[in-house]
Parts: structure tokens; C-alpha cells; sequence
């Protein structure tokens, strides 16, 4: 019992002495930091693309040094952080929080733009169609939702440096939403819903008149009249489709007649090299926006 009580009393003298050395153990060593160096830190961690390391420490900056350039900088880079983590929901709060708090702000356009690239959430090159990622098959809501942003942006902002991308991905976000509408009227089809599939193409034809998918729409659009019946609503559709794409037809009936394994032109040899070399400006070729994202500096 002696030696029992010996060793707890041991125990206990100790355990104050543990304690204090587990604290030492886990001091944080940015605690003495100004906030230029918390800033300098973080924003070199982000550059590294350490992006949780960096946004360990833009929340440090906010909590000890909430007001001042290097305050406002911080919670603009720790909103493109958390998107490059994958991390939607805190990315759309940190560009909402900045918005509210800095209405005035010069990089208010900038953080527009980070909650479309949220929503629109491209896949970069041949990934996206290997694991089936298309935009297009995806729910619209957040391809709509980015393009209410990108328009909302370039109507407030036409001078902005990111309002040329907004127009390029807005371009691209309407032939997603029309080539959703598209595949969603070809389902019908396919499944005999001829009422379905008619409502569907001529939603696109009438909300997305110029879009390339606007072609598909008018082609499942015949298809479906044929279908049903509805003879000279078909001759209506196919006259549009000859005004608007000669030679269409034509076209389509070279491809029945082709074998399978044929898709040369019968005209010219095949090109069967592949350019994988990048752009001038040194993006891959998949890559067509003018911003990769990147947060801009306060001046």
C-alpha cells in the first residue's frame, strides 16, 4: 500500500510539470508575429500551393490583426484558398464576407469572380471526360448560378480586368445550359415521351436560339414530330434546319452511307499526330480563359 501511494503521490507532482512541458511542446511560434510576417508567411505558403498551411495562418492574421491592408489582402487570399482546396462552401463565405464588409473595396470585382469559378467549377482537360464530368450532365443550378454572377459582373464592372473571361465563360456556361436541355429532350425521346422531349427542344430553341446545341434541339424537334405524327410540324423544322445549316441533311446522309471504320473525308490523308505543346502564353491547350484565378495584389 506504502509503495501504492508512493507512486501516485510521484504521479501527482508530476503531472503539473507534464502539463507545462506538453504546452511548451505546442506553443504556436507565430504567436509574436507582426502582421506584415503572418501576411508574408501565408502568402508564401499559397504560392507554394501549401494552401492549408497558408490558411492556417490568414486565420491567425484575421483573429490577431483584424483591421489594415494586410487584414483586407489576407481574407481576399484565403477566399481563393479554400477553392483551390476544394472547398466550396468556405470559399463562397470568405467572398461573401469580404463583399459585405468591403462594398467599396477595388477587388469587389475580383471576388465576384471567385464565387462564379465556385459554381462553375470547370474540369480541366481530358480528366473531365474520362470520369464523365461533363458540365452538361450535371444539375444546371450552379452552371446558373455562375452566370448570374459573370453577368452581374460585367454589368457593374465593364472595365474590369476579369470582365473579358466573365464574357468568354458566360459564352460557354450558355451552350452548357442548352446542351443540358438538350440531352434531357433526347432522353425523352428515346423512352417514347414524344410530348416531353418536343417541350424540351423547343425550350432551347426559343432560350438558346444562338447556341450550337440550338442545331441538336431542332434535329430532336423533327424526330419527335415524326414520331407523333405531327407530319407538317416536321416540314416546318426541317425548313429551318435547311435555312439555317445547308447542307446538313446532305451530311447526314454521306455519314449513313459510310462504314463504320471510315471517318476520313475520302479526300485527304489522315492526320493522326497530336499536338500536345502548349500555347504561347504557356497555357495547355485546354485552357482557354484569360484568368487562372489567382488573387490580385492591393495597391
Amino acid at each position: 500500500m506504502k509503495i501504492r501511494s508512493s507512486v501516485q503521490l510521484i504521479l501527482i507532482l508530476l503531472s503539473p510539470m507534464f502539463i507545462l512541458g506538453c504546452s511548451s511542446l505546442e506553443e504556436d511560434p507565430t504567436l509574436n508575429w507582426s502582421a506584415e510576417e503572418l501576411y508574408t508567411n501565408a502568402k508564401g505558403r499559397l504560392d507554394d500551393k501549401f494552401y492549408e498551411q497558408s490558411v492556417q495562418l490568414y486565420k491567425n492574421l484575421d483573429l490577431r490583426y483584424p483591421y489594415g491592408p494586410f487584414a483586407e489582402q489576407g481574407k481576399i487570399d484565403i477566399a481563393y484558398a479554400y477553392w483551390k482546396m476544394d472547398d466550396a462552401g468556405s470559399a463562397l463565405m470568405a467572398c461573401d464576407r469580404f463583399i459585405r464588409e468591403h462594398p467599396n473595396h477595388q477587388s469587389v470585382d475580383y471576388l465576384m469572380y471567385l464565387k462564379a469559378l465556385v459554381h462553375f467549377n470547370d474540369d480541366k482537360g481530358l480528366l473531365g471526360i474520362f470520369v464523365s464530368k461533363n458540365l452538361a450532365e450535371r444539375d444546371p443550378g450552379a452552371a446558373r448560378e455562375a452566370f448570374d454572377i459573370l453577368k452581374d459582373l460585367v454589368k457593374r464592372f465593364p472595365d474590369s480586368r476579369y470582365a473579358e473571361d466573365a464574357q468568354l465563360r458566360m459564352a460557354y456556361l450558355v451552350n452548357t445550359l442548352a446542351e443540358h436541355e438538350v440531352s434531357v429532350a433526347n432522353y425523352y425521346y428515346r423512352r417514347g415521351a414524344y410530348v416531353a422531349s418536343i417541350n424540351r427542344a423547343q425550350s432551347v430553341i426559343e432560350n438558346y436560339p444562338r447556341a450550337p446545341a440550338s442545331r441538336e434541339a431542332l434535329e430532336v424537334l423533327a424526330l419527335s414530330y415524326e414520331r407523333s405524327g405531327l407530319d407538317e410540324s416536321k416540314q416546318k423544322v426541317d425548313a429551318i434546319i435547311d435555312i439555317n445549316f445547308p447542307g446538313l441533311r446532305e451530311a447526314q446522309d454521306e455519314d449513313a452511307n459510310r462504314a463504320w471504320w471510315d471517318v476520313w473525308d475520302g479526300k485527304k490523308e489522315p492526320n493522326l499526330s497530336v499536338d500536345t505543346s502548349d500555347e504561347k502564353d504557356g497555357k495547355p491547350w485546354w485552357q482557354f480563359w484569360v484568368d487562372d484565378g489567382m488573387p490580385p495584389i492591393s495597391e
